[in-house]
């Protein structure tokens, strides 16, 4: 085994396209963090194959700060704090009304303990790439920009060296285990500032045409445990 760096930041985003938590330790479990992506709203009349309300179609949505109450409980509880101040929980007729007045149409809350996630259950990219990207975009380092689950910083190697770990196992901590199965094809999302919602697409044209579209990497989980921010990142086999 190879360790090849620490978890610098942990996070979990429990609304889709909401601004998330970074928190100093997380669950993993077998479908994913606790309470990632639990939550997300869905277009009523869409019938695409990706028909959830996201900051491509309402950018705010980035602003709004989520978080969780008795995590693993039944009794668990997501409330939704809007760029606008209003604090709502996630279920409330209020915050679904309010969203639709702002998209103009009409939207549904979905839950799943499985999580909505685009490709898979875990996201991670490196500090490395995001700086990499910053550099040749002349713009600020923000991690958050590419929402990732786990941003890492690597002991060893440089920018985009995630990409190398796709059909490769890592240990995450002491028992938590994760298998790398594909490169995370950038999007829109990416050149959207968390903080303000403006876009920047220099930022995606940047990652498309020097690098094949891609930065970071997902995976799934093999074994579950709690993960911690600080957490060696080991590379087996």
């Amino acid at each position: 085994m190879q360790s090849v760096g620490v978890i610098h930041q942990l996070a979990r985003y429990p609304v889709k396209s909401m601004k998330g938590e970074s928190l100093p330790s997380l669950p993993l479990t077998l479908q994913g963090f606790q309470e990632d992506r639990c939550y997300a709203f869905v277009q009523s009349e869409s019938r695409s194959s990706f028909p959830w309300l996201t900051a491509r179609e309402l950018p705010e949505l980035l602003r709004y700060q989520t978080s969780v109450e008795k995590a693993g409980s039944p009794d668990v509880a997501v409330s939704v704090t809007m760029a606008s101040g209003e604090h709502w929980p996630v279920d409330s007729d209020g915050l679904r009304e309010a969203l639709e007045r702002r998209f103009g149409k009409s939207v549904f809350l979905l839950r799943d303990y499985r999580g909505s996630f685009d490709v898979a259950a875990v996201s991670l990219i490196t500090l490395q790439t995001v700086a990499r990207i910053a550099e040749e975009t002349g713009t600020q380092e923000n991690p958050r920009r590419f929402r990732p689950n786990l941003l890492i910083n690597l002991q060893e190697g440089g920018a985009f060296d995630e990409l190398k770990w796709v059909g490769r196992n890592l240990r995450l901590g002491e028992t938590a285990r994760i298998a790398v199965t594909e490169v995370d094809q950038r999007c829109v999302m990416i050149t959207l500032d968390p903080a303000t919602g403006e876009s920047n697409p220099d930022i995606l044209k940047c990652v498309v045409q020097k690098h094949n579209k891609c930065a970071g990497v997902y995976a799934t989980v093999l074994a579950p445990g709690e993960v911690r921010a600080g957490d060696a990142i080991t590379l087996e086999g």
